[in-house]
């Protein structure tokens, strides 16, 4: 349940100086945040790993940087963030043209979607991290940057994302989450096996019938079967859901985040139509109610548990298909092909030492896949830590934190070495090494999602000596077609 979005920047808007409660308001991409000068006494639900001086020895420089003129700046800076430059080259160049890792910019969408473009970017390991401190930092209405998508996409209610941990219902509607969790744990490692031979058996299939298969259409379907088995049980080609629920989903989920994504569209087309103007939400109001009905008739359990915590069985459901939805299968569809990605570039050395290591300690456990066998992998682990350093990475600043940063190393995180580093993998909107609770905003689905993560690299490799790809691109991030698979052979 990725409760973060992956986008590389950090946002700042200022009161006006005349207000003596001025607050500071911060997002950061992956982590969307406003900060607020609260007090410093409040106990802070993530420390960060590198330790500062008091604020009194260290020099005050203005930041570098400017907006540009009023309409103009943001959509200059949109233009250049999403058509003339690209992310990446966005940051890089501003950060040589400041020679700061701090710096102002605005940000997407900006005109006519937000008024609320203008940002300061963190793009350095240590000013990154205040933004785990939820002492210091309020993450009200953030989740999505610089704009919040039409409540009429969420039922009409302020989804636990976008909630910030000093507002009641966030604690309530977080314990619902964990709840969801540990009522599933059981079914997790089973169900994952079901809906993964399944998706195994479909690209074998394409493969023998026409050379290549598909690996993103064929996740996502698995995915989604995976979520409904395991967290409630209802297998959804038995409802009236069918196979429906993927592209439904897809489907609602652009309508939130259109303003922000890149998707391939002539620029004069997709610019004033997607970053300029929201997607009426009345569009996609059927499909989600699909959608809505089976979560609501397939989670009883859980729901009668929100109502005894004080949360309506509406407002719950909402949260349980955002959650399921945006955040679980949302990670799964981004995170899995990343992953096969790097593996695939990898090659076949690196796929024989995985299919050893973890055969070998299946084998120790009784020829079963479980918590005991995955602990005995630390490469399986390691790879897939490095999968989530790597990409979505905090941008431009881990080569002082990483050797070899922009590369991909599997045995990063072997070793007592390696598991230092793991203070600094951040996708959870937290440190690796630390968890969620209900007051903070790391993701209450962290573990679950490393968890699923893990299980897909064994599942590949008990079957699997090797596999070849090609790697395109999409809006949502690499597209993966399978070229070669082949079976296990010892």
């Amino acid at each position: 349940m990725a409760s973060s979005l992956a986008f590389p920047c950090l946002q700042l808007n200022f009161q006006s100086p005349t207000n003596s409660a001025s607050t500071r308001r911060f997002v950061l991409r992956p982590i969307c945040a406003s900060v607020s000068e609260k007090s410093s006494s409040s106990s802070s639900s993530s420390q960060s790993s590198v330790s500062a001086q008091p604020a009194a020895d260290l020099p005050i420089k203005k930041i570098p940087g400017d907006y540009g003129l009023p309409f103009v700046g943001p959509i200059k800076d949109r233009q250049d963030y999403f058509y003339n430059q690209g992310r990446e080259e966005f940051f890089k160049s501003r950060i040589q043209k400041y020679q700061s890792t701090v710096f102002r910019v605005n940000m997407p969408p900006g005109p006519l979607i937000t008024n609320k473009s203008q940002v300061v970017a963190l793009l350095d390991g240590k000013s990154f991290q205040v933004l785990f401190d939820v002492s210091k930092v309020e993450k009200k209405d953030v989740f999505t940057g610089t704009y919040m998508p039409s409540l009429d996409l969420t039922g009409g209610y302020r989804i636990l994302s976008y909630l910030d941990p000093s507002e009641p219902k966030h604690d309530k509607l977080k314990r619902v989450m964990f709840f969801l969790l540990k009522s599933g744990i059981k079914s997790v490692i089973p169900e994952f096996h079901s809906s993964y031979s399944q998706f195994f058996e479909t690209l074998e299939s394409k493969l023998a019938d026409k050379g290549k298969a598909n690996f993103n259409e064929a996740n996502d379907q698995a995915a989604f079967n995976f979520l409904a088995r395991a967290l409630y049980g209802a297998n959804p080609a038995d409802t009236q859901l069918g196979t429906d629920g993927p592209k439904l989903v897809q489907k609602w989920v652009l309508f939130q985040l259109s303003p922000i994504l890149l998707l391939g569209l002539p620029k004069f087309i997709e610019d004033p139509l997607f970053h300029s103007f929201r997607l009426p939400p009345f569009l996609v109001k059927k499909d989600y109610q699909r959608l809505y009905d089976f979560f609501y008739h397939s989670s009883a359990h859980v729901l009668d548990e929100a109502e005894r915590l004080g949360v309506s069985r509406d407002e719950a459901c909402h949260n349980l298909l955002f959650a399921t939805c945006f955040n679980s299968f949302g990670g799964m569809k981004l995170f899995f092909p990343n992953m096969i990605k790097w593996l695939g570039r990898a090659g076949a050395k690196l796929h024989n030492q995985l299919a050893q290591e973890i055969r070998s300690a299946v084998r120790t456990n009784g020829g079963n896949i479980t918590m005991s066998a995955l602990e005995q992998m630390p490469l399986m682990k390691s790879v897939v830590y490095e999968a989530f350093r790597i990409d979505p990475p905090v941008p431009l600043q881990t080569p002082k934190i990483f050797e070899k940063a922009a590369e991909f190393v599997p045995d990063r995180f072997v070793g007592e070495q390696g598991e230092k580093l793991l203070q600094h993998v951040l996708w959870s909107n937290g440190p690796e090494t630390e968890n969620p609770t209900v007051g903070n905003k790391q993701c209450a689905g962290k573990d679950f999602v490393m968890l699923a993560s893990r299980l897909l690299v064994v599942e590949f490799f008990l079957r699997y000596d090797s596999f070849e790809i090609e790697v395109a691109t999409s809006p949502l991030g690499p597209a993966i077609t399978m070229t070669s698979l082949k079976r296990a052979s010892f």
